[in-house]
This record gives structure tokens, C-alpha cells and sequence, in this order.
């Protein structure tokens, strides 16, 4: 499936998003007289790179020619199907069949393992494809259609409860030029009952609003803002935003030395900008203590996720040892298949990267043993490297939270025809050799939770209060477990089953954050 900017999959039972990709002529349907399929017998996947039924004319964003050439649907299903088998990290689970039987996207989708968990879910829940000119424009700029807003969805079924999580602040932000805030919910659309409604087309037509795929497409909002206050309607236009991935960064004082906070959303290129000017500051302040609060962030780029880990621990901690070893398929034990580089650890980035600051830049400190992490179902992937990673160098890290997602894979996004391509090449694993985490990190006291457990407290996501207040339910709990030598201070909120087979119930006040699945993984450049 072709998944952009996908928001709210399977909202009020609606699959936002669309299906396509790097098709063309035919649309990637079956051709007529046969493929040439041989199955187990797979040709190097360089014979039939670029050879696309719609070849790209002009130049990428650095100004060279995009490398297309003249070729088939069938060319684009063959490519497919030899990178699969030559870089896919199950690779032996994947059904060989014949291409010429599915359209392009199609075919992509089949791609992959069927297997499942312990806990039944999906082993491979993180196969997708992004327009390649969408992908660019998200991944380094940060900048796409929408409000200005995360969604987070509390239920979504009759009664639905729609909140909004938190809210990009600036200029270009339209939720916040209506004055939206964290906590806000949305009651109707357009005059369509969000809450209530079961007609099919109003649903369609309210997963079409609440993620627009251009900018320039105005919506009514019924809203009910935080504290329970009358109903208002506001009016929103879509467009372009450039999201701020690190925010509301602020000292509390202590009897024992200031204890920063920061709120980090995004492993984006920009991000690394702002984590820097983040820990600047907060070293500056002399704290002693961190909360990074990641309960929203699904991941991104690991190489900004092992400089934050580094800016964390500092160069004592760090200094030689391994951030995240990548472990490709059984067909690459000495070289990576993608960089033709031997393999070799992934270190803790001491220097800056390049992505928003200039590379070889020294990065800032702050030299802790210790970090409390705030967490929530929507914490996934390079969020989950950091927790790893620095458990994998002895520093303790704190759970405050819901059980994060479990994705201790990644990829190396991978453009053919237009389309990007992500599907799982590599495991992580820290300088433990630990990575095994398919059903996430757990707060100790969490009830039911498949995670592996950590010191910490199970705490429901919060939406009172803005992310950042001293009296948000996370936050709170937080400073509390530090000031009273490990005590939670309330009730555990943890995952309990609902009674269907391989599933489970979020906690009560954990929301369904979707983001792009882009922002889901772990993403790494070549």
C-alpha cells in the first residue's frame, strides 16, 4: 500500500490513504503473455533498476538527472522482487510468486512476511511506500499539508473521542492561529457528528478533512477546547507546515539541582537544530536530571537518535562503544548490502551529522547516568534506539508511560520509478547485544504488558493539561517517582486483553497517534 501523510488509518473504520506508486502504462496489471517467472530463481536486481513504465524526466532536488529509463510495469515487479530477496531481512519468509499476476503496489504488498509476534500481532507491520517526491519534501524540510496539529484518537467507535495531542506553534500553523490547544475535542465537521455518525459517506468525508493531502482545503471544526467549555466552530485552511520537532525545553527547580524537560516529536532533519539548541540550553542551566518526553515520537532518522543519546550521556559513557550494531539477513554477515561498507557498530554521534547543522560540528552535553523517558504506544522505533542504546551503556533509563510499539528494525528508503520503498533490511541491536523488543518497553507496574519491563511507572496520557505542564499527569509523575527514590504514586494504567485473540486494549486515556509512516520507523541514509 501506497501510505502518505497517513494520520488516521482506520479511523471510525476508514482506511485514510491511497493506493499507487510507481506504476504507469498499463498500471501495473498483468500483462499479457506471461513473465518469464521461474520460481526460487531470482536475477540481480541492478538488471531491472530504473527501467519504469513512466520514466521521470528532469532532475532530483540536488540536481541530478533523475536516472530513469524506458521499461515495463513488469521491469518496475522484477526489481521488486529480486531487492526483496537480495536485502529483505526475512527474506526466506516471503512467498516467491509470479509477478504478472499484480499491479505494482500491489505486488509490494505481498512482498513481505506473514508470520506474527508471541503477542499475534504482524511481524512485519512497517511495509510501505511513499511518493518519492513526497518523501524528500517531508524528511528533510519537515514541511507538509495539514492543520498544524497531531490528532490523537481516544476512541474510534460510536461515542469517537477526537482530541488534539499537540499543536505546531509559528506562522504557518492554522490550529494555531484559531487558538487550538492540547486537549481540544473535535465534536463535528463540516456539520457531520463525528462523534455519533455511521453513514459511510460522512465518515469518508470526515477522514478526508481531517487529513488533507494538498494545502487549500478549508473545513469547519466543532470543537470543545480543554476544561470542558462551551462548543465553538472554527474555521481551518490547510497548508504547507513546517513542524517544529523539538519544543517546550524548561528547567523545574529542585531541592537537589534543576531537572530538565524537553518535548521531541520528530527524528526529522530539522530536528537536529533544535535538539542542539535544546541541550545547549539546558546544559547551560546546569540539570541534573533530563525528561525527554517521546510519548509522541514514532522515530525517523537513527543517526539524530544516536546524537541525542550521545548530547544525554556525553563523552565518558560514550566514547568507542556502539550505539546500534545493524544485523542484515543471513546473506550479508560481513558487508552492508546497501553501503558496501564492512560492517561495523554504529557509534554515538560526538559531532553533528549534517542534516540542519553544519557536519563536524561538536555537540553540546549534558553527561548524565540517568534519564526519565515519557512514553505512550505512539514511541516507536529510533525513539526506541535511544531507550536501547543507552541501556546498552549502563545509563538507567526511567519509563514513564504506556508500552511503546516495539520496532527494533529499520531501512534504508530506497527510490525506483518515482515511488520509495521501505521494507525491513536490518535489526538493531545495542552494545549489549540486545534488541529484542517486538512488543515494546514496559513500565515496571504495567499490568499485562508484553514489553520488556524498566524501572518507571505506568501513567495514562494526560490531556488536561498542555505537554510541559508541571501538573501533566506524565511529567508529574515523573518528578515525583525522582523525588520520592522510586515511588509511582498512582495506579497502574497498563495494556490489558479485550478478549480478541492477538490483541490488546490500549490503557485508559492512551490514544491512537498516527503519524505518517515514514515517522514510524527507523530510517537510515545512505
Amino acid at each position: 500500500m501506497r501510505t502518505s501523510r497517513v494520520l488516521l488509518v482506520g479511523l471510525m473504520g476508514s482506511v485514510l490513504g491511497s493506493c499507487g506508486g510507481g506504476g504507469g502504462g498499463n498500471g501495473g496489471g498483468p500483462l499479457v503473455g506471461g513473465s518469464g517467472f521461474t520460481p526460487g530463481v531470482f536475477t540481480a536486481s541492478t538488471n531491472f533498476e530504473a527501467r519504469c513504465a513512466a520514466p521521470r524526466t528532469g532532475s532530483d532536488p540536488q540536481g541530478r538527472p533523475w536516472p530513469d529509463r524506458l521499461g515495463t510495469a513488469l521491469d518496475e515487479k522484477n526489481w521488486l522482487r529480486s531487492w526483496t530477496h537480495e536485502l529483505y531481512l526475512w527474506y526466506r519468509e516471503v512467498t516467491d510468486r509470479d509477478p504478472a499476476a499484480f499491479t505494482v503496489p500491489d505486488y509490494f504488498d505481498q512482498l513481505k512476511t506473514n508470520a506474527v509476534t508471541a503477542s499475534g500481532q504482524p511481524k512485519d507491520r512497517f511495509h510501505f511506500t511513499l511518493p518519492t517526491d513526497e518523501w524528500l519534501q517531508e524528511s528533510e524540510s519537515g514541511t507538509s499539508a495539514g492543520y498544524g496539529l497531531q490528532w490523537a484518537v481516544l476512541s474510534d467507535t460510536p461515542p469517537r473521542d477526537l482530541r488534539v495531542a499537540y499543536i505546531e506553534p509559528g506562522p504557518t500553523s492554522p490550529a494555531a492561529a484559531v487558538n487550538l490547544a492540547r486537549g481540544a475535542r473535535v465534536l463535528a465537521i463540516d456539520g457531520i457528528d463525528l462523534v455519533n455518525t455511521n453513514v459511510s459517506a460522512e465518515i469518508d468525508r470526515l477522514n478526508d478533512a481531517l487529513a488533507p493531502f494538498a494545502s487549500g482545503q478549508s473545513h469547519a471544526f466543532t470543537v470543545q477546547d480543554p476544561g470542558g467549555g462551551p462548543q465553538r466552530t472554527v474555521s481551518m485552511t490547510s497548508a504547507n507546515v513546517t513542524s517544529t520537532p523539538v519544543q517546550a525545553v524548561r528547567t523545574f527547580p529542585t531541592a537537589s539541582g534543576p531537572v530538565g524537560y524537553l518535548l521531541f516529536n520528530d527524528h526529522i532533519a530539522t530536528s537536529e537544530a533544535g535538539l542542539v539548541n535544546a541541550i545547549t540550553t539546558l546544559r547551560d542551566a546546569g540539570v541534573v536530571d533530563l525528561v525527554l518526553d517521546v510519548r509522541y515520537n514514532g522515530g525517523g532518522f537513527l543517526d539524530i537518535a544516536s546524537e541525542l543519546a550521545y548530547m544525554i550521556a556525553g563523552n565518558a559513557r560514550t566514547s568507542g562503544r556502539t550505539f546500534e550494531l545493524l544485523q542484515f539477513n543471513d546473506q550479508h554477515t560481513v558487508r552492508n548490502p546497501v553501503t558496501g561498507e564492512t560492517l561495523a557498530p554504529l557509534p554515538f554521534h560526538s559531532t553533528a551529522e549534517g542534516f540542519s547543522v553544519a557536519p563536524g560540528t561538536a555537540l553540546p552535553a549534558l553527561n548524565l547516568g540517568r534519564v526519565y523517558v515519557l512514553t505512550g504506544s505512539g514511541t516507536c522505533s529510533a525513539s526506541e534506539s535511544i531507550i536501547n542504546s543507552l541501556r546498552g551503556v549502563d545509563v538507567e533509563v526511567i519509563q514513564i508511560g504506556s508500552t511503546t510499539c516495539g520496532k527494533p528494525y529499520g531501512f534504508y528508503p530506497t527510490d525506483n520509478c518515482g515511488t520509495t520503498y521501505f521494507s525491513i533490511q536490518f535489526r538493531g541491536v545495542n552494545a549489549k547485544q540486545f534488541g529484542d523488543y517486538p512488543e515494546g518497553f514496559s513500565p515496571a507496574n504495567t499490568v499485562g504488558a508484553a514489553g520488556v519491563s524498566l524501572p518507571g511507572c505506568s501513567v495514562a496520557d494526560d490531556f488536561a493539561h498542555a505537554l510541559g505542564d508541571i501538573a501533566e499527569g506524565r511529567l508529574a509523575a515523573a518528578l515525583n517517582y525522582r523525588a520520592t527514590g522510586g515511588q509511582c504514586g498512582v495506579a497502574p494504567s497498563g495494556i490489558a486483553p479485550d478478549g480478541v485473540a492477538g490483541k490488546t486494549a490500549l490503557p485508559p486515556g492512551e490514544p491512537q497517534v498516527r503519524k505518517s509512516p515514514w515517522l514510524e520507523n527507523r530510517i537510515l541514509r545512505r
